[in-house]
């Protein structure tokens, strides 16, 4: 008998699983320009791509698809709640972006409340707000911000309207300097005076956790497409008592509990549905719930000491160019995240923008970033400290995050150093 040897099969690597964090993007051009809004992630593109054959109406429907994206509507709700860290009584509300975000709490503030800001804020955090808010100076330092914040909670407290609710509205970073507010201290002022603290997110939810209960805030706000996820979906998150008592934000279907014969016989439900009317992103939730999942599972201190790395280089390199001046409010050595704003004595910088998208198809950020007084005031500041009289009347932004690398970075620097 002829004994025939089967040669073992080959042993096959592992598929390559794509990296959930990995961002998609163009072959060839550097984008720096994260802060505006950040490039998608793989993690949200493939849980579109997932869902898409079965797209169908969220809420409304008793078919196998329409089951489905209900089902992901809200467990993408769940994911972003525990990302977010939110209490077991917190509402976890879909919006269109942060500015929306915003808004609606502004829409659902009980009569009399008093809305106390830094004259740092992104114009979103400055504009919904009603009459009467007080709006206080720029800090020069976290340690300063909190000084001013109690001083100014401590004289409305002995103000003639004692028991009316008082809200403060602060960035946790911000979008011009990157610089890092001192958010916990914050919060523990505010409630030492009885009122409740807001934190726009926009731009630290990208860099750093956030997380409700930790921090003891009591609103978080932020947007989608700054977090690696496709533009029109935002959050809200925080106490339900005053979101449940206003009146809904938009008035359709979903918001109600029952309407009558008559338009004027409604009854508006409670919970996130009360503001959420109409049909909602679906796609747009599920993207930004992907991202939110993965980012639960990184190393988000591996990323930070990388994102560091790569944002001490770039003002390093910036520092060293003559006539470049870096903008800050706090001071150099200010904790922040991957934000640099400057300007290039004697140039404008619309111009320097696009010298560096149409020479080197390198993407960053001119103007005054949505932040109009703040960044006056940065720029006036940078000319005393310098005392140069040919700085520009609008700024520079570069921003940095997931796929931002060293030689990006420094193809930035090198392009910088030959203007022509």
């Amino acid at each position: 008998m002829t004994l025939t040897l089967v040669p073992p099969s080959p042993v096959l690597p592992a598929p390559v699983r794509p990296d959930p964090l990995g961002v998609l993007g163009v072959p060839g051009e550097i984008n720096l320009d994260h802060a505006a809004s950040a490039p998608c992630a793989r993690a949200a593109a493939d849980a579109v791509a997932g869902l898409l054959p079965w797209y169908a109406s969220v809420h409304r429907g008793a078919g196998a698809l329409s089951r489905r994206c209900t089902l992901a509507y809200e467990q993408a709700r769940q994911t972003v709640c525990d990302f977010l860290g939110a209490r077991p009584d917190d509402h976890v509300i879909f919006t269109r972006n942060t500015t929306d975000a915003l808004n609606l709490l502004a829409r659902a503030l009980p009569a009399g409340t008093t809305v106390i800001t830094f004259g740092g804020e992104h114009h979103a955090n400055l504009l919904p707000w009603p009459r009467g808010s007080v709006r206080l100076p720029v800090p020069d330092s976290p340690a300063g911000a909190v000084r001013s914040l109690a001083a100014a909670l401590g004289e409305l407290a002995r103000d003639a309207r004692p028991g009316l609710p008082v809200l403060v509205a602060v960035t946790g970073a911000g979008n011009v300097t990157g610089e890092v507010w001192p958010i916990a201290e914050l919060a523990r002022v505010a409630h030492r005076h009885g009122a409740r603290i807001l934190v726009d997110a926009a731009q630290l939810a990208p860099h750093a956790p956030v997380d409700l209960a930790a921090l003891d805030v009591d609103y978080v706000a932020l947007s989608g497409h700054k977090l690696y996820a496709p533009f029109g979906a935002g959050v809200l998150a925080g106490r339900a008592d005053w979101l449940d008592a206003a009146p809904p934000y938009l008035a359709g279907g979903g918001a109600t509990s029952h309407v009558g014969a008559a338009t004027h016989e409604v009854r508006w439900t409670t919970g996130p549905a009360r503001h959420e009317a109409g049909t909602p992103n679906l796609l747009g939730a599920v993207a930004l719930a992907a991202v939110c999942a993965a980012l639960g599972e990184a190393d988000r201190q591996a990323l930070h000491v990388r994102e560091q790395a790569l944002l001490t280089r770039l003002r390093r390199g910036l520092a060293t160019l003559p006539d470049v001046v870096e903008l800050r409010m706090f001071g150099p050595d200010a904790p922040r995240v991957g934000i640099v704003s400057f300007v290039v004595a004697g140039r404008d910088s619309a111009d320097v923008a696009a010298h560096l998208a149409s020479r080197h198809r390198i993407g960053v950020r001119d103007g005054l970033f949505c932040a109009h007084p703040l960044t006056r005031r940065l720029l006036a500041e940078a000319a005393a400290r310098t005392g140069r009289t040919d700085l520009p009347p609008t700024a520079l932004r570069a921003s940095l995050g997931l796929g931002t690398t060293e030689p990006q970075v420094d193809a930035l620097l090198t392009a910088l150093s030959h203007l022509p």
